[in-house]
């Protein structure tokens, strides 16, 4: 087997090994959620178990990526391919990891009762969600325009959260009693506003990848 060849045979390992990752990204995302709204433990503590799943991916695509740069020089097309993909595994990571963090939330609060309907929360985690498939999908496809519209996305995301946060405070005031509660809803909330960045990145990365450059942000 020739040098190119063996190295596009790495090159589709990889790519298959970071589909895998994206969903697996995906599922912990709906799965998190899923927990946080119906109760379940069992879906949280899945997540917690699919999370290690998806840190020891990151690390064999991290590992393999810098191999396959050493074999040979390689393209522009190829390196973007893999510095993308490295890149693109750093937010999926942490993708991971919050959807940890809203379940070890979850947990916390054990039998209680809410004090009060979650609000605007579940339609922000829908548009989050919605964004990571949306970036995982921009990839799979190599799709420009999809992955150009995450970053739109978000600003939706970053105005629930406005008022998610909001509507928190002004329940505290009302009744301190709700204090507790209201704090750990908004840790919630602040996970659910950092998934969508990274989801935002995975769609820069995707657009790096396509068309060599990065991304102008917008002023927010």
């Amino acid at each position: 087997m020739s040098i190119r060849a063996r190295f596009d045979m790495e090159l589709g390992n990889i790519s298959d090994n970071l589909v895998l990752m994206c969903r697996h990204t995906e599922s912990v995302i709906e799965k998190c959620v899923a927990a946080l709204i119906g109760r379940n433990l069992v879906l949280a503590q899945e997540v917690l178990e699919e999370d290690k799943i998806i840190d020891k991916l990151e690390r064999k695509i991290e590992k393999d990526c810098l191999r396959l740069l050493v074999m040979q020089q390689p393209a522009a097309s190829d390196f973007r391919e893999v510095s993308s993909t490295i890149k693109m595994i750093t937010d999926l990571e942490r993708i991971g990891d919050q959807a940890s963090d809203i379940v070890e939330i979850t947990m916390r609060f054990d039998n209680d009762e809410y004090t009060q309907h979650l609000g605007n929360i579940p339609q922000m985690a829908g548009i989050v969600i919605q964004m990571v498939r949306d970036g995982i999908q921009a990839y799979i496809n190599r799709d420009l325009k999809l992955a150009r519209s995450i970053d739109t996305t978000d600003d939706k995301v970053d105005d629930l959260f406005d008022v998610i946060t909001t509507d928190l405070i002004a329940l505290v005031k009302k009744n301190p009693d709700n204090a507790e509660q209201a704090f750990l809803l908004i840790m919630v909330t602040k996970y659910l506003e950092r998934i969508g960045d990274h989801a935002v990145n995975v769609g820069d990365w995707v657009e790096y990848l396509i068309t060599g450059k990065t991304p102008k942000k917008k002023k927010k």
